[in-house]
Parts: structure tokens; sequence; C-alpha cells
């Protein structure tokens, strides 16, 4: 190459460069540190158990305990809580359609009643190499039990799975293993939405639910066996969790949707789920629907509330959608009392002998 063309080339250059856009400046930093890692800050809203009638609390016999609405500030990944569990402490464990978990703390007020969340935090599930879930095919998580040892029992759908998650030392989550699952074929996205721990059949004992109402009980030990299977009112409805409670005892709970009602919720308490079909016992129910504050139920868990009753805790799957929310609602429950014992009967006078 010629010296002057060298030179018009280097000056063409220039020229090119002193017209380009200026790169965008950098951010300034933070006036303070940022704490990195899965802690995140949760923002709590209190919600009503009936918008056009703040002041009721009474809903089928269950008494209103306070709901949240839930939003971060932090993250974008806040949505699709698909199911919970609720140790002893007040530890929540949340599980995602987006394959994270979340984990916080219950914080009730004096009267025992749910006021917030606390200690926020949102991490990715791992997979048995240590790396993070990628995309909804692999992360969909629609349950999660914790067993009496405290391993986590995860169920995916569209990739069809249990996943256990042994209990390190320190309560974290140990590299997953394959558990037994039902012998059959689900739908992409109709998996086994529900799965409970069912310590009353063992210490390795669950029970599994798909989301038309078929139920397995599984054991770690061997493989899962058909049992009776708990359908909706009708095929609008669909299982969508469960949770044990009082030895035998479950609660389902089904969730429907039209775009003429919205979503509807059904709670259930089946008095034992091993019983053949024709001897199942509902002992109580539960229906969100009309003016209740409802969404897309899809978590349940059962606990003692602080007056001794049984406190229920539905959690709402938002689907990040914009018109729905992801809320966590608390209902006390107490047995009704039993009848009154019936008058004996008048004794019979012997006959008169003629």
């Amino acid at each position: 190459m010629r010296a002057g063309s060298s030179i018009g080339l280097v000056v063409g250059l220039g020229l090119l460069a002193a017209c380009a856009p200026r790169p965008a400046p950098a951010p300034p930093l933070p006036a303070a540190p940022v704490k990195a890692g899965p802690d995140i800050v949760l923002q709590t809203v209190a919600v009503p158990l009936d918008a056009s009638d703040p002041g009721r609390t009474m809903l089928e016999g269950f008494s209103y305990a306070g709901g949240i609405a839930i939003t971060s500030p932090q993250t974008t990944r806040l949505h699709g809580l698909s199911d919970m569990a609720i140790a002893g402490d007040g530890t929540l464990q949340a599980v995602t359609d987006n394959g994270d978990r979340v984990s916080a703390r219950l914080k009730l007020d004096e009267a025992g009643r749910l006021v917030g969340l606390t200690d926020g935090k949102l991490e990715p599930f791992r997979d048995p190499e240590g790396q993070p879930l990628q995309g909804k095919d692999a992360g969909d998580a629609e349950g999660i039990a914790i067993l009496a040892n405290g391993d986590r029992l995860v169920s995916f759908e569209h990739q069809h799975r249990i996943w256990l998650y042994p209990a390190l030392p320190d309560g974290g989550w140990g590299p997953p293993r394959r558990a037994p699952m039902p012998s059959t074929i689900f739908p992409d996205n109709e998996g086994m939405e529900a799965i409970a721990a069912y310590p009353v059949a063992g210490p390795d004992a669950y029970l599994v639910g798909g989301e038309e109402g078929e139920l397995w009980l599984c054991r770690l030990s061997t493989t899962c066996q058909s049992i009776a299977p708990q359908p909706g009112p009708d095929f609008l409805w669909g299982l969508t969790a469960m949770t044990a409670f009082d030895g035998k005892a479950v609660a389902t709970l089904h969730r429907s949707y039209d775009p003429i009602r919205g979503w509807r919720g059904l709670l259930r308490f089946v008095a034992d789920p091993l019983a053949p079909s024709t001897r199942q016992v509902q002992f109580a129910s539960l229906h969100i629907d009309g003016s209740t504050t409802r969404d897309n139920f899809e978590g349940v868990v059962l606990s003692r509330a602080p007056s001794g009753a049984t406190r229920v805790y539905l959690l709402s799957d938002d689907g990040a959608l914009p018109g729905e929310r992801t809320l966590l609602m608390a209902f006390d429950w107490t047995p009704p009392p039993p009848p009154p014992p019936q008058p004996a009967r008048p004794a019979k006078k012997p006959p008169k002998r003629r």
C-alpha cells in the first residue's frame, strides 16, 4: 500500500470514529454495598376475606386468620409459586414452576393472625451435578413434601419425575436423586400436581396425586400403588395439592377456572384416603368462590394455630400474569361439638298378667 493511501485511510477512520455514537456512561455505583446471594426483600399487603364486606371473618365454619399478597422489588422471578411446606418454627418453603425455591418465615401478630413474611430467600433448584435447572421443561416444580428426617420430595411436570433432595446437616439441600413415581403416562402439562408425606403408612411413605384426581401411595423402598381417587365436583376441577394431618386424614385442594366465574377453590378434609372409594368420608369442606378473595390456589399446608385450632394456609400461583396475585391466606378450623346424646328410652313396663 502506498504512503498517501495509508494516510488517507487513517484520516478516514478517524472521522468515522468521531461521528460514531458515544457509549452510554456507566451507571453510578450504589451508595451502599449491595448484598449478593439468595436474600430478597418481600413486600406484603393485607387482603380481606371479602373485599365487599371487610368485616367478614367466617366462611363455611372456617375463621379467617389473615391473608397477604406477596411481591418483591428485587427480583422478577418471584412468580408461579405452586406448592409449599411449613415447618413447626414457621419457616415456609415454596417451589415455583420456573425452577426456583423460595423460603421465608411467617409473621403472626399477637392474636396469631398472619400479617407478613420475613427472611425471604430465592434460589434455583439444582440437578444431580449441582447445576441450576434450565428452562420450564426441566424446572416446572409442582409439589413439595418434607419427610420426617427432613429430606424433601419435589415433583416436576413436563419432564415428569420426583426428586429427593436430602437434608444436609446445616439444613441445606443436598444433590437430588430420583424417587419412585407412579408408573403411568401423564399429559405434558398435567403431571404430579400434589405430593404429601404420609408418615402413618411409614417413615418413607408419601402420597402422589395427578391433576385429574388419581392418587397413589408411594414409598422410597418400593413402587407406587394406586388408591382411591380424589376427583373434583366435575371435569372443570383439578387436584392441585394435598397434605396429611391428624394421622390418616388428608386435606385436598382443587381449583377450577372459567371466564365467567374466574378462579375458584375447594378444600376438603378426607378421613382416610386409603379406604375404598365406596367408604371415603369427607368431614369438612371450604368453597372459595363468590365475593371472597381468590386466585389460582395451588398450595395447602395444615398446622396448629396458637389457639389450638387447625390452621390452614393456602397459596396461589400468579402465573406471572398482571391480573393475578401471589396470595397466602390463613383459615382456622375447629371441629363442631358432637351432637348431644339421645335421651334414654323409657324402660318398658312388664306386661300385666291376666
